[in-house]
């Protein structure tokens, strides 16, 4: 998705959700400086059009569902391509699976996130304007395949992305469709006003955390309409 086109998403989700566009841009602007330190660990955009270009991608989110899903959807989930929300991470690497690329605005188990870095998952690392101290503590921490992003206009900024979405699931599905993913299915997606363990949400605002599901649901099924190639998967459907 183009900028101009999230942007009229992203107006209305800053409504509602009371975000300050300048403490965005600051976010925006440090993010944009850590990295240009890490210039030698940046991903380039190529791989990750070879990674997920006409590919099945699994996302996952860190819902209650999630494990329960995994486990009975491994042989299905060890064919695809592995893009795992934030804390989803977690999960996966406690059932023995690498995620591919880790999408993260640095919520979850930041041991477990460099873990997985290090054997060699690339990371997409958000900045938004709640997160600046994660960003200063955590980004430099990270290895090999960073790629910075943001939910602002990125022209300004040359070390990040704007692929559409706003929370980390729904990220990780703009992010399989901008690069033209084959499928994309989705596992631990669950909008049923309950927080999963891997959510790692006992800091945070929970009427807020279920604001940005209803956000997330909501951007999901724009682009099902448009596409038609996303589908959801539960503990109770197996391939």
């Amino acid at each position: 998705m183009q900028y101009s086109q999230w942007n009229l998403f992203y107006k209305k989700i800053a409504q509602d959700l009371k975000l300050e566009h300048e403490h965005e841009k600051r976010a925006a602007s440090f993010m944009n400086t850590l990295l240009e330190k890490k210039r030698k660990n940046l991903m380039h955009e190529r791989n990750l059009k070879q990674l997920l270009t006409n590919k099945e991608i699994v996302v996952f989110g860190a819902g209650p569902s999630l494990e329960k899903t995994i486990m009975k959807n491994k042989k299905f989930i060890n064919e695809k391509i592995k893009i795992t929300a934030d804390g989803a991470t977690t999960a996966l690497l406690k059932n023995k699976i690498q995620p591919d690329i880790i999408v993260t605005d640095l919520d979850g188990n930041i041991s477990d996130q460099k873990k997985a870095n290090d054997r060699g998952s690339k990371i997409i690392i958000h900045a938004h304007g709640d997160n600046m101290e994660k960003i200063k503590n955590y980004v430099p921490t990270f290895n090999e395949d960073i790629l910075g992003t943001i939910q602002i206009n990125p022209k300004p900024y040359k070390n990040l992305k704007n692929y559409g979405g706003f929370t980390d699931g729904d990220r990780a599905v703009f992010l399989s469709d901008h690069f033209q993913a084959k499928k994309i299915f989705l596992i631990g997606f669950d909008y049923n006003n309950q927080i999963g363990p891997y959510s790692f949400a006992n800091k945070k605002n929970k009427k807020n955390k279920f604001k940005k599901l209803e956000w997330c649901k909501r951007l999901i099924e724009i682009l099902q309409k448009e596409k038609k190639n996303i589908y959801y998967i539960t503990a109770y459907f197996s391939h």
